[in-house]
């Protein structure tokens, strides 16, 4: 029998991020190839014609799963029914501008499609913030969606795992799909800790421990965090325009294992509210290793620390607090 669709809302559609990623949730890249999606596209009025583009060129795709497409610039329309919430939308860090002015005009938007997607998305609608501050403006959301469960409000840095996939695979010249279980601790910002102690890589023999298989423990304690975390600003560098095509991946893969399930024995990055777990600062979006099994996510517990590592743990979990105050000053 087939199934029923799923309306997924993706804010900020029109831009670099929102069109590469309505084809790949189109295609069945998010959620699978036999499940129909209904996409609801939500962007500000100075971007409707853009986006009546895009839903044109939806159609003129003739992707099989997709159902219906919904193009507005109004957020209760867009939000009525969704099941999934991608948020893509948000103002960006402009030359000259402080920390609290972005700050403030994201709190703005986000308590305002909070307070949408509270009255109007589905019951047990899942969110995945991408707009930065992802991690903040994932906790601004989560203030103002009071009904949507904690466990529902996430946000993104599986772009930075699978960076730091990436980055292993390239070093050791072996295939990235043979990688497993590195770690994104902490905040999507440059304080971001990519932890490859607890990494393995796929040999013809046996799984392997990273660190074992590097041999260069200067490179993986330094080179390579810092790549990771410049990663985003070395590609606007290159491409004079922020990652797109990367981060909508990431957005699709953070649902699908979300929804459909990690692989046994593979964990993935995610940012969620935090439970204190590794001693991370409670009451922030904190980004764990996490497993995934019927549409909920769970923290993997039990992995040991270092000292190397717990001070970058504690680094950027002062990092968020600060955001929190700085966003909570906003509301004020």
């Amino acid at each position: 029998m087939a199934k029923e669709p799923v309306r997924v809302l993706v804010t900020g559609a029109a831009g670099q991020i929102g069109y590469a990623l309505v084809p790949m949730i189109a295609r069945g890249v998010m959620l699978g190839a036999d499940q129909p999606v209904i996409l609801h596209m939500l962007d500000i009025p100075p971007a409707a014609e853009a986006l009546n583009g895009v839903k044109m060129e939806l159609v003129d795709a003739a992707f099989p799963l997709l159902k219906g497409v919904v193009a507005t610039t109004d957020v209760v329309e867009a939000c009525t029914g969704v099941n999934i919430a991608v948020m893509v939308g948000g103002f960006p860090r402009k030359e000259g501008m402080e920390r609290k002015d972005v700050m403030s005009k994201n709190v703005s938007i986000y308590k305002s499609q909070a307070s949408a997607l509270e009255q109007h998305a589905a019951p047990n609608c899942k969110v995945l913030v991408v707009a930065n501050p992802a991690n903040t403006n994932a906790l601004i959301l989560k203030e103002f969606a009071p009904s949507i469960p904690a466990k529902n409000i996430t946000c993104l840095t599986r772009l930075d795992h699978n960076r730091a996939l990436g980055q292993i695979s390239e070093k050791l010249n072996v295939q990235v799909s043979d990688v497993k279980n590195v770690i994104i601790w902490g905040n999507h910002s440059s304080t971001q800790y990519p932890d490859v102690n607890h990494a393995t890589v796929k040999t013809p023999s046996a799984e392997k421990p990273v660190r074992e298989l590097v041999k260069d423990d200067a490179w993986l304690n330094g080179e390579f965090i810092t790549t990771v975390q410049q990663r985003g600003a070395a590609i606007i560098k290159a491409r004079k325009l922020s990652s797109a095509l990367s981060a909508a991946s990431a957005a699709c893969d953070h649902i699908r294992d979300w929804v459909l399930g990690t692989p046994e024995g593979t964990w993935v990055s995610m940012g969620v509210y935090s439970d204190g777990s590794y001693n991370a600062p409670a009451g922030v979006i904190y980004s764990f290793p996490v497993t995934c099994r019927n549409g909920e996510w769970t923290i993997v517990q039990g992995l040991v620390i270092d000292e190397f590592s717990r001070k970058k743990l504690d680094l950027t979990g002062a990092e968020l607090t600060e955001e929190k105050e700085l966003a909570y000053s906003c509301l004020s």
